[in-house]
């Protein structure tokens, strides 16, 4: 196989224009064209539909999509390995994060590595559960920090903390004037959450349901950041963890109470694709992750 062709064919899909990838390769669209013809030749089958905005990858081009992902991994892994021989960690860890954990969890791996694995690098995407777990699934990403249901998961995910979830208003809001709040008080309150599909919004249906309450969502948003610029200005409320609320731009002016009667938890759990082999760096990064988790974490952020 052509490691140069499919690496180009990854990037193409990426980017979903072959204009991109010309621009990026430094060279013309023709050129790329070519080579991507020549490619589909050899598979027996088109890879991308051409349409009026770029590219998109066929049925034949997703169904190989996560297998050259990871021989592509597996393959630039190889090289390093044999070009160190010492069993440094070296090479590229595609993550993909909650926008909630970016900084200070990811940002403190990002120096611990700079410091003891400079040959580690990091490319990190933000998203909700939902398209985490699909870039998982499609092998987009090696490894994934997000939010389960519970500790026990069937697919081998690292259980990293335990949450409560808090209601989140503006500051010197009087509703939120206690530590705690029961979870009947949600009933009817404006209040703004993540889009679905969600687990977490499935979740709380079900114990709305259980408490006999009804949920007043007002505007869903998956941006952390307008969340809580909106509920900063008082008179919509949020649900958010620990981790979001330290992480939110307004945290200076916001109130929160933790919810009680039930405890809402949530469970912060690493993840892994299955697509390929987890290879040195990726192990190494895991490893740190987990030791910032364990070492920095309370359940009013990051310490």
């Amino acid at each position: 196989m052509d490691y140069s062709a499919w690496k180009l064919f990854i990037d193409a899909a990426e980017l979903g224009s072959l204009s991109k990838a010309a621009a990026a390769y430094r060279t013309t669209q023709p050129h790329i064209s070519r080579q991507i013809s020549a490619l589909e030749q050899e598979c027996g089958g088109r890879l991308f539909q051409r349409t009026g905005r770029g590219v998109v990858l066929t049925e034949l081009g997703k169904r190989i999509t996560p297998k050259v992902r990871a021989w592509l991994a597996s393959t630039d892994q190889l090289a390093n390995d044999i070009r160190t021989n010492s069993g440094t960690p070296i090479g590229t860890v595609r993550l993909g994060i909650l926008p909630s954990t970016a900084h200070p969890l990811i940002s403190t791996l990002y120096y611990k590595l700079k410091e003891h694995y400079p040959l580690v690098q990091l490319m990190v995407r933000e998203g909700q559960g939902a398209q985490l777990e699909t870039w998982l699934e499609k092998g987009e990403v090696d490894l994934a920090i997000l939010y389960r249901q519970n500790p026990g998961s069937p697919d081998g995910d690292i259980y990293l903390v335990e949450t409560g979830t808090y209601l989140v208003g503006a500051k010197g809001d009087p509703l939120l004037s206690n530590a705690t709040i029961p979870f009947s008080a949600l009933h009817k309150l404006p209040l703004v959450s993540f889009c679905r599909p969600s687990s977490w919004r499935d979740r709380l249906d079900q114990l709305c349901i259980s408490q006999g309450i009804t949920l007043n969502i007002i505007l869903e948003a998956d941006s952390l950041g307008l969340q809580t610029h909106i509920v900063a200005n008082g008179g919509v409320y949020g649900l958010l963890g620990p981790y979001a609320i330290s992480a939110a731009p307004e945290r200076a002016i916001l109130q929160s109470s933790r919810i009680v009667n039930p405890d809402v938890l949530r469970h912060l759990a690493l993840a892994m694709s299955r697509h390929g082999e987890l290879t040195l760096a990726c192990r190494t990064v895991m490893q740190l992750i987990q030791e910032i988790a364990k070492t920095g974490v309370t359940d009013h952020g990051f310490l």
